[in-house]
């Protein structure tokens, strides 16, 4: 995969990714940038380069497709993530999972804590590591802070599966993949999962595959 050269100044790298138009291409695990701490968000971009590089992630994140993507898996190592989750499962899953629409939102230098003892563990999955999911045990609730795209402040609570994708595409940030996180006697094909653990929660893997969930 090409991608533009480390050396470059980021606006220059990002205008670089940007002239091919259409999706990013996304960087896969194995690929340093994805386990270095990305750079905090300082203006480093301008408003319209800022504007168009939120835009081409979220194109991407559609395109893929998937809930979240972070600038480091374009191979962008700055703290910036976008999220966004239609939701559009069986009610009986949403239900189980905390799964609630999540419209389009811009992360940058987000960071998150818990907000309460409450773990929740289910399988997850990652664009830069196709073709594999996994059971994640994580923090059923979250305080984020950080700011958005035009700088105003977050501090918020996030419950629920939203609150999984904060705290994944913010890992993200950090140089932490879901894997680092994960389960290894869960670790499953997409195919796999989609035939044999396709129920609301993981309970069932875990008496098969033998594992614990908290």
């Amino acid at each position: 995969m090409s991608l533009p050269s480390d050396h470059a100044p980021l606006a220059e790298r990002i205008e670089e990714l940007l002239a091919a138009g259409g999706p990013l291409p996304i960087v896969t695990a194995g690929h340093p940038v994805l386990r270095r701490p990305a750079e905090p968000y300082e203006g480093q971009l301008s408003p319209d380069l800022l504007e168009r590089f939120v835009e081409a992630l979220r194109v991407t994140m559609h395109a893929a497709p998937g809930v979240g993507v972070a600038a480091p898996q374009v191979g962008v190592p700055l703290r910036i993530a976008v999220l966004e989750d239609p939701a559009t499962i069986p009610e009986e899953i949403a239900a189980a999972r905390g799964r609630v629409p999540l419209p389009f939102r811009v992360l940058v230098n987000p960071s998150y804590e818990a907000a309460g003892p409450e773990l929740a563990a289910f399988y997850e999955g990652c664009l830069s590591v196709p073709g594999y999911q996994a059971v994640v045990a994580r923090h059923a609730r979250v305080r984020l802070r950080g700011q958005d795209e035009r700088g105003r402040a977050l501090d918020e609570e996030v419950s629920g599966w939203p609150a999984r994708i904060v705290q994944h595409e913010t890992d993200h940030l950090d140089g932490t993949l879901y894997l680092d996180r994960a389960e290894p006697r869960s670790l499953s094909t997409n195919e796999a999962a989609a035939a044999l653990w396709a129920q609301p929660t993981p309970g069932t893997a875990a008496k098969v595959l033998g594992f614990e969930l908290p």
